[in-house]
């Protein structure tokens, strides 16, 4: 086949001043989208111009040229200059270069503008990825690379978590054998040898979903929901050297995960045990604290019932709220949506309700001198205080270890075993034990503290 025998030639750049160039209604770019123009005006200023702008002569009625030229492809590139003209940024003379198309039959402005357009390729984000990160190796920190680009903190945050994903992955992402959400999911935990080995797993299996990437990832850690965690506080774990998983991708990620369980178990027990202390101050004889306390810890003791820590005035203004929660249920009884207003008022009633009723109880001091207290975490991560337990070997009269022996002797016959001397009251059967309700009129409970 023989090959064309006529050479290309490329049309002339040139140095043309400003205010010789004119926007061109044969422009098809209508819309706008993307970068703004003042964004753009701040690149150019700090990079300059590096794409030139192509434009044609402008001619008059006769055919000759004006010593204008109209901007048919370009036109954003012209208007941040103009800002910059306008700003006192850029003389009004000042050179741009341009590449000049001359006058052609065969092909039209609108043509030169089609095809700029068209025939532009948008960066791949993985390049984009990349790019960042380069910039990032190079000493340009977060905010630097933020403001260079006009993006968030954030989105420069996500960028480079995605580059410090797997090569192996990226390459897959870069083949479209993995989607961008899918890539996502796998920033979660930056460990390449388990993220390949996550993948690995989810290409067997029926689910690659993004949910099932980060939960395998982040099976061996802790939500930073756990009570554990609401209790000491991410703050101090990371403080401590705790190392945190996070999902930069989620509105809501609950704060992360934490991955060292073994530090966060200890700094939870070293606060339980600052706290049981502080209860224990009060002069209970025994405090015992835990996390989670075994189910059933409280059976075979007794519970005192306390006088309720709240003053006359309190209790007549707890009264009261009670009294107007009611009317507001009953006003509203038939509606199937509280008005907003009502349903503030209740709100706000009970958030009232609740600080009243997480008053300890109050004891008697010969009470908390044979009695203890169960110090735990409730499902928010708070502390929980259950006061006024006794055990059956601290009830009062009950006999000390040894005392049987030595009243009675060895050789005589076997006494009775020794009854409490409570008076009257000790013949009487306990009352059986109830259930803490969770309403505000219970004097006893848990105590958040």
């Amino acid at each position: 086949m023989a090959r064309p025998t006529t050479k290309l030639t490329l049309h002339a750049a040139r140095a043309i001043p400003f205010d010789k160039l004119v926007l061109s209604q044969a422009n098809v770019r209508r819309l706008q989208a993307g970068q703004s123009i003042e964004d753009l005006a701040e690149d150019i200023a700090r990079l300059s111009l590096l794409t030139s702008l192509t434009v044609r002569p402008v001619r008059d009625a006769t055919g000759a040229e004006t010593g204008l030229f109209e901007v048919p492809a370009g036109g954003r590139r012209y208007r941040a200059l103009e800002h910059l003209v306008k700003t006192k940024r850029l003389a009004n003379h000042a050179s741009v270069p341009c590449i000049v198309v001359p006058a052609d039959p065969g092909h039209t402005a609108e043509e030169d503008s089609l095809a700029e357009n068209l025939q532009r390729v948008a960066l791949h984000p993985l390049d984009q990825f990349r790019a960042f990160r380069t910039l990032h190796d190079q000493g340009l920190g977060d905010e630097a690379i933020a403001a260079r680009f006009f993006v968030s903190v954030r989105i420069v945050a996500q960028r480079l978590k995605l580059a410090r994903v797997s090569p192996t992955l990226l390459d897959l992402y870069a083949q479209d054998g993995l989607s961008l959400e899918q890539l996502m999911a796998f920033t979660v935990r930056d460990d390449h040898a388990r993220q390949e080995a996550v993948w690995s797993a989810l290409a067997r299996s029926n689910s690659r979903e993004p949910y099932a990437t980060r939960r395998m990832l982040t099976e061996s850690a802790v939500n930073g929901t756990d009570k554990r965690a609401q209790y000491v506080g991410l703050a101090v774990y990371e403080a401590a050297g705790g190392v945190m998983l996070r999902d930069l991708f989620a509105a809501d990620d609950g704060g992360g995960w934490l991955q060292d369980i073994a530090l966060l178990d200890r700094l939870t027990a070293d606060r339980l045990a600052e706290d049981a202390e502080r209860i224990r101050a009060e002069g209970w004889r025994w405090v015992e604290a835990m996390s989670d306390l075994a189910y059933g810890h409280s059976v075979g003791l007794r519970r005192l019932r306390g006088e309720s820590g709240l003053s006359p005035e309190e209790q007549a203004s707890r009264a009261a709220l009670l009294l107007e929660a009611e009317g507001i249920e009953a006003e509203h009884a038939a509606a199937e949506e509280l008005p907003a207003a009502a349903d503030q008022r209740l709100g706000a009633i009970e958030a009232m309700l609740e600080a009243l009723d997480e008053r300890s109880p109050v004891f008697e001091p010969e009470q908390v001198a044979y009695a203890g207290a169960f110090v735990s975490l409730d499902a928010s991560g708070r502390l929980r205080v259950e006061r006024g337990y006794v055990r059956p070997e601290d009830e009062p009269g009950a006999a000390e270890p040894g005392t049987r022996e030595a009243e009675t002797g060895t050789d005589g016959p076997e006494a009775p075993s020794p009854v409490p001397a409570l008076g009257a009251a000790a013949a009487a059967p306990l009352p059986p034990w109830r259930p803490m309700r969770a309403v505000p009129s219970s004097p006893i409970g848990f105590c958040p503290i």
